[in-house]
């Protein structure tokens, strides 16, 4: 930028020059990631406690412009949305964001450049974790009022707008009764505040903390959900089979082998299982390890890394078929009558601002939309289409 500005005054020709040489190599693709994707975790890095990127409060402001201007060349802006967003989530659920105010500066950076729709799903985000916080505090008050609903053990619980946020895998899990009693007494207050609302409850993020009561020693456990539901099995049973935990915790396979291999195959071996090898099985057995031990009186036990990148790919796929879809009809519904030519690109000019679709993709559309009676062939030429009112 500075030789075009110094070297070149700035010539207009030259600024479209840079554009399309930008534009080029910054949306190839790196180890088999978009750019998109890791100009998303450049800025986790940068968010986030403990990240690998130190920078003071002026440098970071300084690097989220840049952030903001590369984004600028990424043709796939909603894929960085996207990925943005699931990193986003995990910072603020699990407490791992540096610091609100640079979260709002990218924001507000993003929003000035892309418009309000693009940043509005994540600024719901951050309201919603001002909101929760609200809530919990009006949640300890009734608590304190009311000496009949104790829930038993501390609870701290986040209501998030379901359609702000990434969609979450939530299931039936069966939860220990230490757990039933304390997820009731919250229902009963949240039906005292409003009753037109349904709350889901997303175990797969919550975090336990739990005492195991070794032979040497008390060692508090920081667990998820699933695996302390696991564990308090063994309160009850000293052995245990998979397909018993299976039919107790009422969980699929995938999330079941995931739990029992963080409590029996990783570092910290909570259970022992039969038989003794690295990988779990719908055969294998278990028991509470009593003769565990670590120097530490407090461990955390995570759970074994899920990829998710394809999942937001595809989720990103399926948003951009909805994003077409709109975009032919708003056309279509002004235009009435277009070529097929003309509806293409034109369809590529509106769209091109969030992502560049493909011309197959959206000659795809056309046809779905031609078969739900919302388009028509001409039947004299084939190729002009009217728009069915």
């Amino acid at each position: 930028m500075a030789y075009v500005t110094d070297s070149f005054a700035n010539n207009s020709l030259f600024h479209k020059v840079l554009k399309e040489a930008f534009e080029v190599f910054c949306n190839n693709f790196f180890a088999g990631c978009s750019s998109a994707e890791l100009l998303a975790s450049y800025c986790d890095n940068i968010l986030k406690k403990g990240g690998s990127e130190k920078l003071s409060d002026d440098a970071i402001e300084e690097t989220l412009d840049k952030v903001v201007k590369c984004l600028a060349f990424i043709s796939d802006k909603d894929l960085f949305a996207a990925f943005y967003r699931k990193k986003l989530s995990r910072r603020l659920l699990f407490d791992k964001s540096a610091n609100d105010d640079h979260e709002r500066l990218i924001l507000t950076k993003l929003k000035q450049q892309y418009g309000g729709q693009f940043t509005s799903k994540m600024e719901g985000m951050v309201t919603d974790l001002t909101l929760a916080k609200e809530n919990q505090s009006h949640f300890q008050e009734y608590l304190s009022n009311n000496s009949a609903a104790n829930p038993g053990i501390d609870l701290t619980v986040r209501v998030l707008t379901t359609g702000f946020w990434p969609s979450y895998k939530s299931s039936d899990l069966s939860l220990p009764v230490e757990m039933v009693k304390c997820v009731e007494v919250f229902k009963e207050f949240y039906q005292t505040k409003t009753k037109h609302r349904k709350l889901t409850w997303i175990y797969s993020l919550d975090t336990c903390n739990i005492n195991g009561k070794f032979e040497s020693k008390t060692i508090e456990l920081i667990v998820g959900t699933y695996q302390a539901a696991a564990l308090l099995l063994f309160n009850a049973s000293d052995r245990l089979s998979y397909s018993d935990i299976k039919s107790q915790l009422n969980l699929a396979d995938d999330d079941l082998i995931r739990l029992l291999q963080s409590l029996s195959c990783a570092k910290y071996k909570i259970l022992t299982k039969e038989p003794s090898n690295r990988t779990v099985s719908s055969t294998d057995h278990f028991e509470f390890n009593s003769k565990f031990t670590d120097r530490m009186r407090r461990i955390r036990i995570p759970l074994p890394f899920v990829d998710e990148r394809k999942k937001v790919v595809e989720d990103v796929d399926k948003d951009r078929r909805y994003a077409i879809d709109a975009c032919i009809v708003r056309i279509m519904k002004s235009r009435k009558v277009l070529p097929h030519q003309q509806l293409v690109l034109e369809c590529v000019e509106q769209l091109s601002r969030m992502f560049k679709p493909d011309f197959k993709a959206i000659k795809k559309r056309i046809e779905d939309l031609i078969t739900r009676d919302y388009l028509e062939r001409d039947k004299e030429n084939p190729n002009l289409f009217k728009y069915l009112a």
